[in-house]
């Protein structure tokens, strides 16, 4: 495990100039299950995709849009960036389209996955997503559901997660790299970073224990983390809150993980939430 398998930065645009933010389909990334993209439009531009072979997942990180899927377009969009609010998301199974016509500025990340399944795409509001606190202490995050297990997809689920600075998030450290249900199963994820500040970053420790390699990668706005296997937790630097989007798919669509037997302990110390959270 390298920084490069595990890494992945964000091309550098100008502020407000469109054009892909990040593209990685699965065959770059040497993986099974996931493709993943960033794309930024500018007011009056329109995006079209397609899902042969493929489901989606479309998330509106900021900016308001107009969105057709074959059922007549709809005005979607509420939050200026991912520290304004909910998110607006489009699930779109094998066999489908969309367009989206950008009424701002807009960004979309897009996952995808193979399936066949013939399921019926769906709109997710910012009435329809969970949020939840997680941890305590200086574990405390901020969960927002946006697709869980009980979603009708074929394969991916999909999960945002708001870490004040200074906090630990994914912790205890779990991992979920074996078939082994219902204990565990077998889940490749996407991490998706972005930050609100200047110089702001986060630390993700990749690790899978037994003497073998570690790694620590440093990661900031706009960053993208694959988690292959192992454990890995993540802290935010000091004064600097971070957010990261969740994507996962794998050997069964269920959330089944292992936890680093050495530092569950950690739990019985929690007392109180952080009080800055929600962060939003």
């Amino acid at each position: 495990m390298n920084e490069s398998e595990s890494l992945v930065h964000s091309a550098t645009l100008p502020k407000g100039q469109a054009g892909e933010l990040l593209q990685l389909p699965r065959q770059k990334a040497n993986w099974e299950w996931m493709s993943f993209f960033v794309r930024r439009l500018s007011p009056g531009d329109t995006y079209k995709a397609q899902t042969d072979g493929e489901e989606a997942v479309f998330v509106l990180l900021g900016g308001n849009c107009q969105t057709d899927w074959g059922e007549g377009a709809k005005k979607i969009g509420k939050r200026k960036n991912v520290f304004d609010g909910y998110p607006y998301a489009l699930y779109l199974p094998a066999g489908n389209e969309v367009t989206f016509t950008a009424e701002t500025t807009c960004e979309i990340a897009e996952c995808r996955a193979p399936s066949q399944a013939r399921l019926k795409p769906k709109l997710i509001t910012p009435d329809d997503v969970v949020s939840s606190l997680r941890g305590g202490g200086n574990v405390s995050r901020q969960i927002v559901d946006i697709m869980t297990p009980a979603f009708p997809a074929d394969k991916l689920m999909v999960v945002e997660v708001y870490t004040p600075g200074g906090n630990w998030s994914s912790y205890p450290p779990h991992k979920h790299d074996v078939h082994n249900p219902p204990a565990e199963v077998d889940l490749d994820e996407i991490y998706y970073y972005r930050m609100n500040q200047e110089n702001a970053f986060a630390f993700q420790h990749l690790y899978s224990g037994q003497g073998a390699v570690e790694r620590t990668l440093k990661t900031r706005d706009g960053d993208a983390v694959l988690v292959r296997s192992g454990y890995h937790p993540v802290v935010a630097g000091p004064g600097y809150d971070v957010y990261y989007l969740n994507f996962l798919a794998g050997s069964s669509r269920v959330m089944a993980v292992t936890e680093d037997p050495q530092h569950v302990w950690i739990r019985s110390s929690w007392k109180e939430t952080d009080p800055r959270l929600p962060l939003v």
